[in-house]
């Protein structure tokens, strides 16, 4: 934590990699993580249990090995995100925010993961699992059950919840550059303007709150 806090000129800047540092060790927020927090940066616990209790990343019980986020936003809703959620609440027998027994798998409705060039989508501790049915999803987290070696859409083989929270964190796990990037449709857009030759405007922000030079406007 305390290393954490050296990246920042102001110290409580560093609450939200520190709680998921807390994740990376219990794998959820604890009262005694949220305690030392607080202690770590001079605030109450109320006010790091605000923040903790305010964004969806933080967990408040336990997270399975794998906690495998279903997007039911519009889009992927549209093309069987939903059947998706259905498929693996069912077959897991768990609901939002809920663990198996075993604390294998956690499942998560999410309601927008960012990747709707490749809907549905699947994410499994955040790394993008992409284009899912009901029957691939399934498939998806009975090998991760089965401790099968599964690699993510775009990005690396996927880890375990508390080693993707330590790298959220901010301690590298050399893994970012494993595995397919960037995939075709999200670069179709950049494909396009090499072809038509298109190019961003020259020029960047207007200075604000000058006069005009040599009009003797006011400023704007």
């Amino acid at each position: 934590m305390e290393q954490i806090v050296a990246r920042y000129p102001e110290s409580r800047s560093a609450l939200l990699p520190m709680l998921h540092l807390v994740q990376s060790y219990e794998g959820y927020v604890t009262p005694a993580g949220i305690e030392m927090c607080a202690d770590v940066l001079g605030l109450t616990e109320a006010e790091v249990a605000a923040v903790a209790t305010f964004y969806t990343m933080y967990k408040r019980r336990p997270v399975g090995d794998y906690h495998v986020g279903v997007c039911t936003n519009t889009l992927c809703a549209i093309m069987g995100g939903d059947a998706i959620w259905s498929e693996l609440s069912e077959h897991l027998g768990v609901g939002h925010d809920e663990a198996t027994e075993d604390g294998k798998i956690s499942l998560e409705r999410v309601e927008c993961n960012a990747a709707c060039d490749y809907a549905p989508v699947v994410t499994v501790n955040w790394e993008f699992v992409d284009n899912q049915t009901p029957e691939s999803a399934r498939e998806l987290v009975d090998k991760l059950r089965a401790g099968e070696d599964v690699s993510s859409t775009r990005g690396p083989k996927l880890c375990t919840w508390k080693q993707a929270e330590r790298v959220i964190a901010g301690f590298s796990d050399g893994l970012a550059g494993q595995g397919a990037q960037a995939g075709p449709a999200s670069l179709a857009g950049l494909r396009l303007a090499e072809q038509e030759g298109w190019t961003a405007p020259e020029g960047g922000q207007p200075a604000l709150g000058g006069a005009d030079e040599g009009t003797g406007g006011e400023s704007k």
